[in-house]
């Protein structure tokens, strides 16, 4: 709730505006009980008749129900006269970090089909996956350094399935979890569904990871499990190089700290640089990868690489949640893994393109942002200059375009400052994105924001 009222607009509409917003962002989870009306008063400074008429716009547009003696909750509006065809009119969509479908996938569908024949005398119900998926990814790994054999491989229903199922497996309530900050926020999800307490540690676009940080959060708090993408970090773009690898590994390894590897976006280098070994391996290591970043997000195919016996106690956990992978969608990408470098390859030519059309549009569009030179993936972490990045995303929906503020990736409402923006997807739709960011941007300015050095020291 920082910096809030940056606009004329009155004190409640203000107020039920960055609440509604943080019920679109995920930030107050769908049921989730917000404060009585006299707490939020007294935290904000307001008066309670403010609070009152902000939370009766709120049940009014249907994002809060509340019943007498129970609170608040937060909710999304069912509204029955939408008509389904306006959904080919929906908003522009910057919130997802991802890209159009390979025109291969569709080829790679019909030859599976040719192939499924030959798997339905099976039950479908596999908590490992096929051995021809996982014997391809197998194969990958050990091409890339990393001598790996089909069992110590889990194949699972995307990258965000595998994080949920290692963190439900190796966390108990109230054990702490180290990550990133920024960092992927379904992946903070899962790890506080779990039951995890977050510890933080930053990563910033000109420095990359805080070592003097890691060295103290491991020894002070003992984490049982580190969530890290040590490629092409989402969202800073940044890598680890080869010396914060190793003092990582070291610094987990005597703590006791499983260190969980997300490399979803692994191969996607856009400046030619040569592609790392795979995190070193071992008891203490789980690596995460999907073709959702590189091949298409509908492919709901992803893995988990581990040691055989870790392997053995995701599996026995797995059934509580989901009884296996597509057999279908495990084919199709079984077709595609033996051409995996082209598809890669081609990927980057797209993504640079892409990257370099955003980077010359913000200059010429919004000169006073700051956007730093992405290394790799498909984000890149522009600084606003100011902290609006809440009220800017709420003012680019009326502009037809939805993107996750900044404080989305952070934890406790930081990163006001800063935008995520995806430049994956086709040209003319970046070009639309700005537009509408330049419009929003300059709706949100228009009341000559002011910020002195009390308000400053509220926000990242």
């Amino acid at each position: 709730m920082v910096d809030w009222r940056g606009s004329s607009a009155p004190a409640y509409l203000a107020l039920a505006d960055r609440i509604r917003l943080l019920v679109l962002d995920g930030r107050i989870p769908l049921g989730t009980r917000l404060p009585a009306e006299r707490e939020l008063a007294a935290h904000l400074g307001l008066s309670r008749t403010t609070v009152s008429a902000a939370y009766a716009e709120l049940r009014e547009s249907g994002y809060l129900e509340s019943v007498r003696g129970s609170g608040s909750t937060a909710r999304l509006p069912h509204d029955a006269s939408i008509d389904i065809d306006l959904l080919a009119d929906a908003p522009l969509d910057f919130s997802k970090a991802s890209l159009p479908a390979l025109p291969a996938v569709a080829h790679a569908a019909q030859a599976a089909v040719e192939r499924l024949p030959g798997f339905l005398a099976e039950s479908g119900f596999d908590a490992f996956g096929l051995l021809v998926l996982r014997r391809a990814i197998a194969d990958r790994y050990t091409e890339r350094g990393l001598p790996t054999e089909p069992d110590e491989i889990m194949v699972t229903v995307g990258a965000q399935a595998a994080i949920h199922l290692v963190a439900r497996t190796l966390l108990a309530r109230g054990d702490r979890a180290l990550v990133e900050s920024p960092g992927y926020p379904h992946g903070f999800d899962a790890l506080k569904a779990a039951g995890a307490r977050l510890v933080p540690v930053s990563v910033t676009t000109e420095e990359g990871w805080d070592l003097a940080g890691l060295e103290q959060a491991f020894p002070r708090t003992s984490p049982t499990l580190a969530y890290l993408m040590p490629e092409f970090q989402n969202p800073t773009g940044r890598s680890m190089d080869a010396a914060t690898r190793e003092r990582v590994a070291e610094l987990a390894a005597r703590e006791g700290t499983t260190l969980v590897i997300d490399e979803t976006m692994t191969g996607l280098g856009l400046d030619g640089q040569p592609r790392p070994a795979p995190f070193p391996a071992g008891r203490g290591v789980v690596i995460i990868g999907s073709v959702g970043k590189s091949i298409w997000g509908g492919l709901r195919v992803g893995w988990i690489r581990a040691e055989r016996d870790l392997i053995q106690r995701f599996a026995r956990a797995r059934f509580a949640s989901d009884l296996g992978t597509p057999v279908l969608e495990q084919l199709i990408v079984a077709e595609l893994v033996p051409e995996y470098e082209q598809i890669l390859a081609g990927r980057r030519a797209y993504l640079r393109q892409g990257r370099d059309h955003l980077a010359a549009r913000i200059r010429s569009t919004l000169p006073e942002w700051r956007m730093p030179h992405v290394e790799g993936g498909i984000v890149a972490w522009v600084g606003l200059g100011a902290p609006v990045s809440s009220q800017l995303a709420l003012a680019a929906r009326a502009e037809g375009l939805v993107i996750g503020a900044g404080p989305r990736f952070g934890l406790d409402g930081v990163f006001e400052r800063f935008l995520r923006i995806p430049f994956g997807l086709p040209i003319d739709q970046i070009d639309r994105g700005v537009d509408a960011l330049a419009e929003a941007w300059t709706n949100v300015t228009r009341h000559a924001l002011r910020l002195d050095d009390t308000d400053l020291a509220h926000v990242v």
